[in-house]
C-alpha cells in the first residue's frame, strides 16, 4: 500500500467518523429539542394549558390557532408535522391515522382509566392512536339562576343563539341537529348515521329521523326572521369583553356544552345553571335518551420519546386533575375527582355515568362535516331571507348525501367502530 494511498485512506476514514459524529449529535440535539404541540386553544385557555404542561417537566413549544385544521395540513405536507397533536376532530385523526401518520399511544396510558365512548372511541385497530385529554359535556341547556324554564319547548326568542367562530361557523347548529336526532332516534341510529354504517348501501342523511330533526330546528328558526339573522352574524362566545351569549343577551337559554362557562366569567359563572336539553327542543315531550359528549384528543405524530413522555404525563390522574383545579375543565378520567360544586357534580355525573355519545360531527370524515357545517349556515340562510317558505330540507340533505356517498368511496375502510357507550 502506498503512502499516498494510506493517506487517503486514512482521511475518508476521518471523514466517515465526522459524519457519523455529527448524526450522533443531531440525533441528540433532536431528543434535546422541545417537544412541538398543535391545539386550538388560545388567549386565557392558552396560558391556563400552558400551566400545566410547565408542570410535566418537559420542554415544549406550544402553537394554538382557530385554524387547526390548515395549519396542520401545510405542516404534514411540508414534512415537518408536530410531535403532539390536539384537537376534537377523531374524524379527521382516524384520517391521519389510515395514512400512517400517527403513532400508536400503547402502554402510554390506561384505557381502562376512560372506558365507553372515551377508550379510543372504539377503533377497528388493536391499537390507541389518541387519548382524551379534556372532556365537556352537551346535550344541556344554560340558564339564569333563579330563572329554570319549564319542562315545554323553549320559543325562539328565549334562546341565546351564534353560529360564528374564527375556525369553522356552523358547527353549533350542527349540536343542536345532533342532540335533536339523538333524543328523537336514540344512540343506535345516531352511531349508524355519524358512522355512516353500511357504507353506499345506507342513506341516513335522507332518511326520515335526520330530515324530521333538521325541519324541526328549521320550525324554530323560523319564528323570527331577525332572531335567524342574528344568529348568522353573532359568535358563539359572544362578543370580545363581554359575559357570554347567556349574560350579555336579551335571552335566558343556551343550547351549549359545559365550555360555555369559560366565556361568561367568573361572576357569571357562579350564577349560571344547567339542565338536561330534550324537553326544551323543538317538538319535545321526549325523555333524555343520551347525552353528547365532546372532547379534545392528543395525538402523536412523532416516536420522540420526549413526545411520548408527554403524552403519558398529560393523560395521567395527576396532570388531569391539575387542570380540573386551574382551569375547571373536565377530565374523561374516571379517577378525576370534580370541585366539590353543584353544577361540576352535575357535569361530571353526565359525563361519565348513562348513555354518552361523540359528537357527530367531531367522528364524521372531515369533507362530511365540512359540508354539514355549510347546510346549516345554509340553512339559517334562507330562514333569515325567506322565513314563510321552505328552506329546501330536502335538497340540502341529498346533497349532503352525495359528499357522504363519496367519502364512503373513497375510504370504505372506517377507523371507528362505535361513538356510544351502552351505560
Amino acid at each position: 500500500m502506498t503512502r499516498r494511498f494510506k493517506m487517503l485512506t486514512l482521511l475518508v476514514v476521518n471523514l466517515l467518523i465526522v459524519a457519523v459524529g455529527v448524526v450522533v449529535v443531531w440525533t441528540q440535539h433532536g431528543d434535546e429539542e422541545p417537544v412541538t404541540i398543535l391545539g386550538t386553544w388560545t388567549g386565557q385557555q392558552e396560558k391556563q394549558f400552558k400551566t400545566v404542561l410547565r408542570g410535566l417537566g418537559i420542554p415544549f413549544q406550544y402553537q394554538g390557532t382557530a385554524a387547526q385544521r390548515e395549519v396542520l395540513l401545510s405542516k404534514v405536507q411540508s414534512g415537518e408535522p408536530p410531535d403532539v397533536v390536539i384537537m376534537p376532530g377523531i374524524g379527521e385523526l382516524a384520517e391521519y391515522k389510515d395514512q400512517n401518520r400517527l403513532k400508536p399511544l400503547d402502554r402510554l396510558y390506561d384505557p381502562k382509566q376512560y372506558g365507553a365512548p372515551w377508550n379510543a372511541a372504539g377503533t377497528a385497530s388493536h391499537h390507541v392512536y389518541w387519548v382524551p385529554v379534556k372532556a365537556d359535556l352537551k346535550s344541556i341547556v344554560w340558564y339564569r339562576e333563579g330563572h329554570r324554564p319549564p319542562n315545554s319547548p323553549a320559543p325562539l326568542a328565549s334562546w341565546c343563539i351564534g353560529m360564528g367562530d374564527d375556525g369553522a361557523s356552523g358547527w353549533p347548529g350542527t349540536d343542536w341537529i345532533e342532540d335533536l336526532v339523538l333524543q328523537r332516534a336514540g344512540p343506535g341510529f345516531y352511531t349508524q348515521w355519524a358512522l355512516n354504517t353500511g357504507g353506499a348501501t345506507k342513506k341516513w342523511w335522507t332518511s326520515d329521523s335526520v330530515r324530521n330533526a333538521w325541519t324541526a330546528w328549521a320550525g324554530l328558526l323560523g319564528q323570527g326572521r331577525t332572531a335567524a339573522k342574528h344568529a348568522l352574524i353573532t359568535d358563539h362566545r359572544g362578543d370580545p369583553g363581554d359575559h357570554g351569549l347567556l349574560f350579555s343577551r336579551d335571552c335566558a337559554l343556551e343550547h351549549q356544552g359545559s365550555f360555555a362557562r369559560s366565556f361568561y366569567g367568573p361572576k357569571d359563572t357562579e350564577h349560571a345553571r344547567l339542565m338536561d336539553s330534550a324537553p326544551l327542543l323543538p317538538g319535545g315531550g321526549t325523555r333524555v335518551r343520551a347525552h353528547e359528549v365532546t372532547g379534545d384528543f392528543a395525538a402523536l405524530f412523532s416516536g420522540r420519546s420526549q413526545a411520548r413522555e408527554l403524552i403519558h404525563r398529560l393523560s395521567s390522574k395527576d396532570a388531569q386533575q391539575q387542570w380540573a383545579q386551574v382551569a375547571g375543565v373536565f377530565s374523561a378520567n374516571r379517577q378525576v375527582t370534580p370541585k366539590n360544586e353543584p353544577v361540576e357534580r352535575q357535569i361530571a355525573r353526565r359525563l361519565l355515568k348513562g348513555p354518552r355519545c361523540l359528537d357527530a360531527s367531531d367522528v364524521m370524515a372531515p369533507a362530511v362535516r365540512d359540508a354539514f357545517y355549510e347546510a346549516v349556515l345554509l340553512t339559517i340562510a334562507r330562514v333569515a331571507a325567506k322565513p314563510r317558505q321552505d328552506p329546501r330540507i330536502d335538497t340540502l340533505l341529498e346533497n349532503l348525501q352525495k359528499v357522504q356517498d363519496v367519502s364512503t368511496a373513497d375510504n370504505d375502510h372506517p377507523a371507528l367502530q362505535t361513538v356510544c357507550s351502552t351505560h
